[in-house]
This record gives C-alpha cells, sequence and structure tokens, in this order.
C-alpha cells in the first residue's frame, strides 16, 4: 500500500473509531485516535508479518496491545484487515460481543493476548520475544503502549528483563501523547525523559511524529531491522484526539463517548477531504 493510501486507511480507521465508541456509548477515544498511524504503519503498511486468513500461522510477527482501553484501534484495524466482519464493529461493548472494553485473546483471531492492566504487556511481548528467540524463529514482537502507562513500576522490570536477555527481536513503541485520564502525564507523575530512561536500561531507542505516516513507516522498518543485541522502543510523539479538533489534546475525551452530534461533526471533519489535503 502507498503513502496516499496508508493516509485514507488512517483516515478510515479513525471513523471507525469515532462511529463505533458512540454507538456503544462508552469508550476510549482519545488514545486510540492518536495511535491510529502506528496501526495502519504496521498493518498495512508491510511493516508485521500477519495473515488475517492464517491469524495462527507458525512464523508470523505479533502484536500486543499493552493500554488496551485502546481497544477500539485495534479492532477497527483488524476488521479493515479482514480478521472479522466490519459489521462487527457496530458491538462495541455490547452484551454477548467478542468486541469487549478490552482485547480478550479467547474471543477474536488477530489478538495474541487478553490486555488492559496497565503495565503488563511489555512484560508479556517480553516473554513471547524470549520464548520465540529459544525457538530459533525470525518473528518480530511488537507492543504498543501508553505514555501514562509507563508509570507503573512492571514496565521498567519488563524493561531490564528485555535488555538482559538481549531481546533484539522486541521492537516497544511508546503513544506519548502526554495525556492520561487525570490530565498531562508531567503533572500526574512527571515520566522525564524516556529516552534516556531506556538507553540506560539498555535498549535502543528512536523517536518519530507519531501522527506522520511516512515518518512511523520508516521507523518502524528501521527498528525492525536493527539487529544490535538490544531490545527496541519507538517513542512516537502524538497528539490525544488526532483528527477531530475537539478532542485533540483535552485529557477529557480519555474514556468518553462523544453524543450523536459531536459524532456527526467528527465524522464531517474526518471525511471533509479539502481539509485532510489542504
Amino acid at each position: 500500500m502507498n503513502l496516499e493510501d496508508l493516509k485514507g486507511k488512517a483516515n478510515d480507521i479513525r471513523v471507525d473509531i469515532v462511529e463505533m465508541v458512540a454507538e456503544a456509548g462508552s469508550g476510549h477515544p482519545g488514545g486510540s485516535l492518536s495511535s491510529v498511524e502506528i496501526l495502519c504503519a504496521l498493518y498495512f503498511g508491510g511493516v508485521l508479518d500477519h495473515d488475517a486468513n492464517d491469524p495462527k500461522k507458525e512464523d508470523r510477527d505479533r502484536f500486543l496491545l499493552s493500554k488496551g482501553h485502546a481497544a477500539p484501534v485495534l479492532y477497527a484495524t483488524l476488521a479493515e484487515s479482514g480478521y472479522f466482519p466490519k459489521e462487527e464493529l457496530k458491538t462495541l461493548r455490547k452484551l454477548h460481543s467478542r468486541l469487549q472494553g478490552h482485547p480478550d485473546c479467547r474471543k477474536l483471531p488477530g489478538v495474541e493476548a487478553s490486555t488492559g492492566s496497565l503495565g503488563q504487556g511489555l512484560s508479556i511481548a517480553a516473554g513471547m520475544a524470549c520464548g520465540l528467540k529459544l525457538d530459533g524463529s525470525e518473528a518480530t514482537v511488537f507492543t504498543l503502549m501508553g505514555d501514562g502507562e509507563c508509570q507503573e513500576g512492571q514496565v521498567w522490570e519488563a524493561a531490564m528483563f528485555a535488555s538482559h536477555r538481549n531481546l533484539d527481536n522486541l521492537v516497544a513503541i511508546l503513544d506519548h501523547n502526554h495525556l492520561q485520564i487525570d490530565g498531562r502525564i508531567e503533572d500526574v507523575c512527571c515520566p522525564d525523559s524516556f529516552s534516556a530512561k531506556f538507553e540506560a536500561f539498555g535498549w535502543q531507542v528512536f523517536v518519530c511524529d507519531g501522527n506522520d505516516m511516512e515518518a512511523v513507516l520508516a521507523t518502524l522498518e528501521s527498528a525492525k531491522g536493527a539487529k544490535s543485541g538490544k531490545p527496541k522502543i519507538v517513542i512516537a510523539e502524538t497528539t490525544k484526539g488526532k483528527g477531530v479538533s475537539f478532542m485533540e489534546d483535552q485529557a477529557g475525551w480519555h474514556g468518553k463517548a462523544p453524543n450523536a452530534e459531536q459524532a456527526e461533526q467528527a465524522v464531517a471533519e474526518l471525511t471533509d477531504k479539502e481539509a485532510l489535503h489542504g
């Protein structure tokens, strides 16, 4: 898929996110919208080796959504990839739906691990990467974390383990949108420099504009290809609520669904071709 097609796919996914969260009446649009380019680059840009027709193929790359509350972006991406019908997106968070508020690997193809308890995703991903190395597999494990999530101590325990075991088949991606449910991460519990922290833990660090498709694609390809003996982290600078004017950089949209009027406005913005290409 070329760059313009990837940008169009990202916009389609943003519309899916708004519509499904509005239909559900609950969910997490802000951090889903901020990470759209990341998932598009992985699933449609050729970075992630995956196959919707064979979700469990042995040599596949693995993707884990550590920040499981951002399930709408994963569900929309999997549906666009053909893992399940797009019509099912309308069932988000409804009784008996496979699309629960947080991803459940027992319910949905393409979900590698049940996630949502923040801080655990990097540990799961590191364990997978270690197991794949022991098996002699060439597969890469990717995991997407939130920046507020990195206030959890388990993240840094996993970071130490991954470096100690030289897991250069592990690529963590940090959705650095600077906001969490209680406000700006710098105000809640200041993380200082993520680059310096991960470098100190023995990781190879990459930084990019996480809402620039070309930059995201190039950075993820570089990170996957780097074989330095170190685990890799991509620090993606993003905007929470990206693409919807009244949601952008607003902590209040971390976990709140738009009403019908707001959803209509959001979709209108996302489908305004002049705005998109102006």
